[in-house]
């Protein structure tokens, strides 16, 4: 068993130890069945899946500017979050790669470490640890759900409909940047944190209602540095291009509805790119099959979502694992950077302010390729997951072949990823 004792990052004020809360007991006004009855949050819908080459309507409630920074605005009034982000010195890396460095010292926080493992990306839910029904009402932006409308509408009081658990737009307390927000997905169903093929669309629904290719969704799996085992995207606005967008890519596929699909080249993180396809449904269907391929395969990934909805990174990665096994070299551990999906696509988020005015082209590439798999695991890991849409097109039922099965075919292999055994390795950042 492979585990990492560290300290999670704190993304809601009423992120406290189990012990704590059940001395005080509730009275926070949270999203569990204690204070939902009688509950009202403000409520945004949008129409249903919709071809992405069409021209975009323009929605009467514009999503980005006036609603969602503006609800994000009102809650920095409020006093709700741990620091000013906007106070966070931030500079672009000079090189070819233009990648952002952000002094943030705040997100570094004192508290009883947490452990868990990073050899499993798929956990069940335990309502014991953390998870978002737990937050209070305050800290929810709105509800985000799809309707039957021609058009988007906004409602500033709804009630929560409990039988249908709705999908909730919440501030994160602990922001990257600006407008750092979470998506949770049918938030009262307490999913574990692993895409699905509905959570998924919600995501690049939210990125295609926000209009703006500066605000981006992202997404880690358990193993890629996911805190919290409770299904949620984070998403936030920079108006700079990301690294990773502008990299190199080469096609090696186009599926049967027009998703293409390409890999990263002269990066330092392997991964693929999704992009086109006949309609939104059909990009989302085929970035679905293959997060799913990695989970159901123990194969830890991040996504990001760009280009407002039309383009999705989908990024293996064994950074933890490494870290775990002792694999890392004990300069890149001491920086205390987590490489999770806004690191790995070009946002360095930096914990020390002599790593801040240290920080070049050269040191983000040496910590970014050990985030990365090694080629010959990454092509047995593109091989997987066309197989697993090869099976998917022919109607099979069975997409994947089992984790046993793999163990055996890459035993050769020099990477780690998917490492068998009992042993237990702890961390502690």
């Amino acid at each position: 068993m492979l585990r990492i004792k560290r300290v999670p990052t704190m993304v809601s004020n009423f992120q406290k130890d189990t012990e704590e809360q059940q001395q005080a007991g509730c009275g926070r006004n949270c999203l569990r069945s204690c204070c939902l009855p009688g509950a009202n949050l403000p409520l945004y819908t949008f129409k249903k899946a919709k071809n992405m080459m069409d021209e975009k309507v323009e929605s009467p409630v514009p999503f980005l500017d006036s609603l969602l920074l503006g609800e994000w605005e009102d809650r920095v009034q409020r006093g709700l979050f741990r620091y000013d982000v906007t106070a966070c010195e931030t500079k672009v890396i000079p090189g070819q790669s233009g990648f952002i460095a952000q002094l943030n010292e705040g997100r570094h926080l004192k508290k009883r470490p947490t452990e868990f493992r990073v050899d499993k990306v798929l956990q069940p839910f335990d309502g014991s640890k953390f998870n978002f029904t737990k937050v209070g009402q305050e800290e929810v932006l709105f509800q985000f759900e799809e309707t039957d409308g021609d058009e988007a509408q906004f409602f500033p009081s709804a009630p929560i409909d409990t039988e249908n658990s709705p999908s909730v737009v919440a501030i994160n307390v602990s922001p990257i940047e600006y407008g750092h927000v979470l998506l949770i997905p049918r938030i009262l169903e307490c999913l574990p944190q692993s895409i699905d093929h509905k959570s998924l669309l919600l995501a690049i629904q939210m990125a295609s209602e926000a209009g703006n290719p500066y605000f981006r969704l992202g997404y880690n799996s358990l193993g890629a540095f996911a805190t919290i085992n409770h299904l949620h995207f984070q998403a936030y606005y920079l108006a700079v291009p990301f690294p990773i967008e502008k990299a190199v890519t080469r096609k090696i596929a186009t599926l049967d509805d027009e998703v293409k699909v390409s890999e990263l080249l002269n990066y330092p993180v392997r991964g693929l790119v999704y992009e086109g396809g006949n309609d939104m449904l059909a990009l989302s269907d085929a970035v679905s099959d293959a997060c799913i391929c990695l989970q159901d395969n123990n194969i830890p990934y991040n996504v990001l979502i760009a280009d407002s909805g039309k383009r999705v990174f989908v990024l293996p990665q064994c950074y933890a694992e490494k870290q775990a096994l002792g694999e890392v070299n004990p300069e890149l551990l001491d920086t205390q950077v987590n490489p999770a999906v806004w690191e790995i696509s070009g946002h360095m988020v930096l914990k020390r302010k002599q790593d801040y005015e240290e920080a070049s082209e050269e040191n983000a590439w040496r910590l970014l390729a050990e985030v990365s798999l090694s080629e010959e695991r990454f092509q047995e890991v593109k091989d997987l997951i066309f197989e697993a849409i090869a099976c998917r097109e022919d109607g099979s039922e069975t997409c994947t072949r089992s984790l046993d099965a793999q163990l055996e075919a890459i035993g050769s292999v020099g990477d780690h990823s998917l490492v068998p055994g009992n042993q237990e390795c702890l961390v502690l950042q």
